[in-house]
């Protein structure tokens, strides 16, 4: 394809091989090697060769020339395609930057619940482990009467806190699930 557009676009200026070889500052042969496709100039020889014959690179490559207004709506269909896909990139790269925060966000809202329910717990148990105690120790000052037995403490067992913190651990188990890497 390139050898053939050399030498259309040569005879169509109505250049020899030879006269175009000086245009160039090269010898006849190399013109010759390239139009019959046993050899390539390289880059900066391309842009000297479209120069002189009044084309592009592209042109001597194969690309159509933009000659009529269809391909010219090509062009701006391409350049708008390339746009759109840019945009989608940078819409992409920030949608996977908020997946991330967000499940970050619900990884560590399930790491607070994972210790507020251990902490929960274990005062539970240890209320019900006094209770127990309580209840088989007959030493207990003013005398063992099971039901009218007092026992104070400090520390309260609060259901509410519980039912929020397992709302809270189902939450954060949908927001780790629904924002993992599809």
């Amino acid at each position: 394809m390139l050898s053939d557009n050399i030498r259309n676009l040569r005879k169509t200026k109505g250049w020899s091989q030879e006269e175009f070889a000086i245009k160039l500052n090269v010898v006849r042969q190399t013109i010759s090697k390239w139009e019959k496709g046993l050899s390539v100039p390289d880059s900066e020889m391309l842009i000297r060769i479209a120069e002189e014959l009044d084309t592009t690179v592209g042109v001597l490559l194969g690309e159509p020339e933009l000659t009529d207004k269809k391909s010219a709506e090509n062009l701006e269909l391409k350049e708008i395609a390339a746009k759109l896909e840019f945009l989608n990139e940078q819409f992409a790269k920030r949608s996977e930057r908020q997946r991330k925060i967000w499940r970050i966000i619900f990884i560590a809202l399930g790491v607070f619940v994972l210790f507020t329910l251990f902490y929960e717990t274990a005062g539970f148990l240890y209320f019900r482990a006094v209770m127990e105690n309580m209840d088989a120790d007959t030493s207990i000052i003013g005398g063992y009467d099971g039901p009218t037995s007092i026992y104070v403490s400090n520390m309260s067992f609060n259901t509410g806190k519980l039912i929020l913190t397992l709302l809270v651990a189902v939450l954060s188990i949908v927001g780790i699930y629904k924002t993992r890497r599809k």
